[in-house]
């Protein structure tokens, strides 16, 4: 049976985007979903070239409001921002775990192109490996 994932974030263009675009790299056979508390118009241009230079396209991903996921069932509920695990609403369909793997708001950089990308580049790396962590200690052991 295919593990079914929703990942959490405020705005859902950076890294909710992010996560989703590792896991469903790491494994074709996940359904993965993110979803954002208060959606963003479109995923966030640097995201994308972040995660392309590692060989993944997030391009096509859209912001999406968490409500279309709260009456659905997951086998994995995973906040990525402090606002959303704060913010997370009440699931009423069947979550099988909540998680909360945080990490910096690289929509918060600022300086030169070069200097955002240094920022987005690092938060890529730390959600693929948390990610790929999450993947092998849970995913592939539940």
């Amino acid at each position: 049976m295919k593990k079914r994932i929703l990942i959490l974030c405020t705005g859902n263009s950076c890294r909710s985007q992010m996560a989703e675009g590792i896991l469903k790299w790491l494994d074709g056979g996940l359904e993965v979903f993110s979803a954002g508390t208060h959606p963003a118009e479109r995923v966030n241009p640097f995201a994308v070239r972040a995660m392309k230079e590692i060989g993944i396209d997030i391009s096509t991903g859209i912001p999406e409001h968490v409500d279309k996921y709260v009456s659905l069932p997951f086998d994995y509920v995973i906040t990525v921002c402090d606002n959303a695990k704060e913010t997370c609403p009440v699931f009423t369909g069947s979550v099988k775990k909540r998680l909360h793997i945080g990490f910096d708001d690289p929509a918060d950089a600022a300086g030169t192109d070069e200097e955002i990308m240094k920022v987005y580049r690092r938060v890529r790396d730390e959600i693929k490996e948390s990610f790929t962590s999450f993947y092998k200690e849970q995913v592939t052991a539940d």
